[in-house]
């Protein structure tokens, strides 16, 4: 009889021990450089986001092979530019996953051969899928532009195809905690119903200037629209004409209530599960 108490003992222990790893697993949000991000969930699923990868000055070495990300579970593109793009249909191809991106611009992706059918679904803003289960996405307004400029394997000449419009992504993981990857964007008012509505718990957002917000605009954006307590700047360092930094968007950002996580290409801010 004691021995089976012991074994029971052993079993709740060890499956306690086994439950308090699990609420204590943290959320990884590594940047790869501009707009890519490896998104690792509490449940261990793996999102990315606008996977420039190969091409990328600032991604780190072992990310320019995309077998080195590991099984994807999510892919998302917020739109056609090739420093979004680039890399999306190979890892979508090598994970046989779909690519979620602006519907027209996966019309596009379909028509032109690049991606077939099932792996391109068409959504658009305020639309909500499931692309894993517990992982909820929705696009929302992104202020920007959306081309797909495609090599022609014919004629070997680049040609230029309709995008779609450009958005950004509010990501809803398993425990609830919600990510506003903003995409490419320059300022815009709804940001603040953004914010009232979804509620994001970190944003992701563009500092680097010329193409999207620059230092100021994104810190008007974080302190007066969104408000969002966890912050990490992107699309900042890869291309010359982007020419702000992260020291300038830190100089700006003074809210005692939010908190700029100042991470460089290949590293990982970690955030504790959300509270049911």
């Amino acid at each position: 009889m004691k021995s089976k108490f012991k074994i029971l003992a052993t079993f709740f222990i060890g499956f306690g021990a086994l439950c308090a790893h699990a609420q204590t697993t943290p959320l990884k949000v590594q940047w790869l450089g501009q707009s890519a991000f490896k998104i690792t969930t509490t449940q261990g699923k793996v999102i990315i986001t606008d996977p420039w990868l190969k091409a990328n000055p600032l991604t780190p070495v072992e990310f320019k092979t995309l077998e080195n990300l590991g099984k994807v579970d999510v892919l998302l593109v917020t739109h056609g530019h090739q420093d979004h793009f680039a890399d999306a249909p190979a890892i979508a191809k090598l994970n046989n996953i779909p690519m979620y991106a602006p519907g027209d611009m996966n019309a596009s992706v379909v028509a032109l051969g690049v991606l077939p059918p099932e792996l391109a679904p068409r959504f658009n803003k305020s639309g909500v899928v499931e692309p894993s289960p517990g992982i909820k996405v929705t696009p929302v307004h992104a202020e920007h532009s959306s081309v797909i400029n495609w090599k022609n394997p014919q004629t070997n000449k680049d040609e230029i195809h309709v995008g779609g419009e450009p958005v950004g992504f509010i990501i809803e993981l398993e425990d609830g905690f919600k990510i506003y990857h903003m995409g490419d964007t320059g300022l815009f008012g709804d940001m603040k119903f953004i914010a009232d509505y979804y509620k994001p718990d970190l944003l992701l957002i563009p500092i680097g200037g010329n193409f999207t917000m620059g230092p100021k605009e994104a810190a008007y954006a974080a302190n007066e629209l969104m408000k969002t307590p966890n912050v990490i700047a992107m699309h900042y360092g890869a291309n010359p004409l982007a020419k702000g930094t992260l020291a300038q968007f830190m100089e700006l950002m003074k809210s005692p209530n939010i908190k700029v996580h100042p991470i460089k290409p290949g590293e990982v801010a970690t955030f504790q599960a959300k509270k049911q």
